[in-house]
């Protein structure tokens, strides 16, 4: 059975950081992309970060230099950690799988909570 396993959100002050992750099983999850998405109240479902096999790197821009995204193929975890964090990050965070071949399957995990507040 696949599962993607978000935990590590939460409630956070205004400039301050939160690392969440995501345990992924039933599949092999070092042959897949990684990514996190996120979706705040009324908008759409938008990037934030991808990983590749190797551990290449890309974030939507509004997020350089503030978050990172790492993964750790012994323990089938992907990580994001935020840092200077404001209310514009308040969202549901969502972690995603991808295969590099066909029939590429993709997963998605149910989501962790964000909330900064002021």
């Amino acid at each position: 059975q696949v599962q993607l396993v978000e935990s590590g959100g939460g409630l956070v002050q205004l400039g301050g950081s939160l690392r969440p992750s995501c345990v992924a099983s039933g599949f092999t999850f070092s042959s897949y992309a990684m990514r996190w998405y996120r979706q705040a109240p009324g908008k759409e479902r938008e990037l934030v970060a991808h990983i590749s096999s190797d551990g290449s790197t890309n974030y939507a821009d509004s997020r350089k230099g503030r978050f990172t995204i790492s993964r750790d193929n012994a323990k089938n975890t992907v990580y994001l950690q935020m840092n200077s964090l404001n209310t514009e990050d308040t969202a549901v965070y969502y972690c995603y799988a991808r295969a590099y071949n066909y029939p590429w399957n993709e997963y998605w995990g149910q989501g962790t909570q964000v909330t900064v507040s002021s």
